[in-house]
């Protein structure tokens, strides 16, 4: 009878031990939450995917917003990673992973954009404004007088993309950078769906159109180069800025002896800034412009300057990733930010945003210079602040723009 006492004595003591040291996990792990921030501080959100595109149908799979302190918060910036894995019903796979890192008092500023996409677009000529005005549109000039058919539709075209982009710069004044950084994009496997050569007339697309005139290939595009670049950063979070201002200048040289299929300079600009409204970040209103050049030389067709094209590809909702190129191409849009409800521990956790984009593009063939046409979206959506701590946000936004194009939009974060 005592072993049996003595063994159960122990039996409860193992319990309350276990129960104990589980407690301890507990209120740890709710200690580790609700910490303010500091140096080391690293804030992970993951999130199923589970959204429509129109550049990508149906999408599924998995993202991650990662973002951390390298240095005391009250000197520097919060560093943010995105990453993802997604499948989509059109068969494609895109694999991405973007980085913006502050080291400790920001005297250095990393940024990368590395993926590997698997992917389609629909490309619709070069130029904004009606289909109508397109080159495939109004047939292609193969020969003297003669025309190829008519393309009045999205032209499909399939591809492998892998793209390394990283750029370094260096802190020289409180909230400007100067950098340097290195570019590499190899485009191949190309099947182009409407590209028919075998009838008469042919059916030519925009795709195939370009290469000849300009003399890239079919089969394989690469575009490798350096950068110089400018940054001015001074937004107080870059999940979701309530203040600060934010403006970057970069030139971009892309020369044959390092890998380039033809030589050629291009230029973005960029500003983006934060007005709150009634100084509670209750009532936020975001503006954001960017201009993107091919300055000398000529960009195989998917580098040419595209909405979409963005490092976070976050801009022109309401179009196709792709749908308005050109030569040049300018784009600005302005959106109202309002918190709904929070909590005490939460006090933004849901609101709503509501915004309206335009872009303009220019072809030198059809004679479309910037602002002839411009193409207006509107839209709006919901926000959920998954962390408060890091401001990360999960959004999910509908957008209408012209021409039957529409979408429904989920990502991390706020769109800029």
């Amino acid at each position: 009878m005592k072993i049996k006492l003595i063994t159960f004595s122990f039996f409860l003591l193992f319990i309350s031990m276990v129960n104990a040291q589980e407690l301890t996990k507990k209120e740890k792990k709710k200690a580790k939450k609700e910490e303010p921030p500091h140096k080391g501080s690293v804030y992970f959100t993951p999130m199923p995917v589970i959204s429509v595109n129109p550049a990508f149908g149906f999408m599924y799979g998995a993202s991650a917003s990662t973002s951390w302190f390298m240095g005391d918060p009250k000197t520097t910036k919060l560093s943010s990673m995105s990453s993802g894995l997604v499948l989509t019903t059109m068969g494609q796979t895109l694999l991405t992973n973007k980085v913006t890192a502050y080291s400790e008092n920001n005297q250095y500023k990393l940024d990368m954009d590395w993926r590997y996409l698997n992917s389609s677009q629909a490309t619709f000529g070069l130029g904004s404004g009606p289909l109508s005005n397109r080159l495939a549109s109004n047939g292609f000039e193969y020969n003297q007088n003669a025309f190829s058919v008519p393309i009045n539709s999205a032209q499909v075209l399939k591809f492998h993309w892998f793209r390394l982009y990283q750029t370094l710069s260096k802190k020289v004044s409180d909230g400007l950078y100067i950098g340097i950084g290195y570019h590499l994009d190899i485009l191949s496997s190309f099947k182009d769906n409407l590209l028919n050569l075998s009838v008469a007339p042919p059916v030519i697309t925009s795709f195939y159109a370009y290469n000849s005139k300009y003399g890239f290939s079919n089969n394989k595009n690469t575009l490798s180069g350096i950068s110089l670049k400018a940054i001015y950063d001074t937004r107080d979070n870059m999940n979701a800025p309530y203040a600060g201002k934010f403006a970057q200048l970069t030139f971009r040289v892309n020369p044959t002896f390092l890998g380039s299929d033809k030589n050629s300079t291009s230029l973005w600009a960029e500003y983006r800034n934060y007005f709150d409204l009634t100084k509670d970040h209750k009532n936020m209103l975001a503006f954001w412009a960017y201009a993107n050049f091919q300055t000398s030389g000529n960009l195989p067709y998917l580098n040419l300057p595209a909405v979409g094209y963005d490092q976070y590809s976050t801009s022109a909702r309401g179009y196709a990733q792709g749908k308005i190129r050109g030569e040049n191409l300018v784009y600005t849009e302005l959106e109202f930010r309002k918190h709904l409800h929070g909590t005490i521990k939460n006090p933004n956790q849901w609101g709503f945003a509501v915004f309206a984009n335009a872009a303009t593009a220019s072809n030198e063939d059809a004679n479309i210079n910037l602002l002839k046409y411009i193409d207006p979206a509107i839209g709006a959506g919901i926000r959920y602040m998954a962390s408060p701590s890091a401001r990360t946000t999960i959004r999910i936004d509908y957008a209408v723009g012209m021409y039957n194009s529409s979408g429904i939009y989920l990502g991390l974060n706020e769109a800029f």
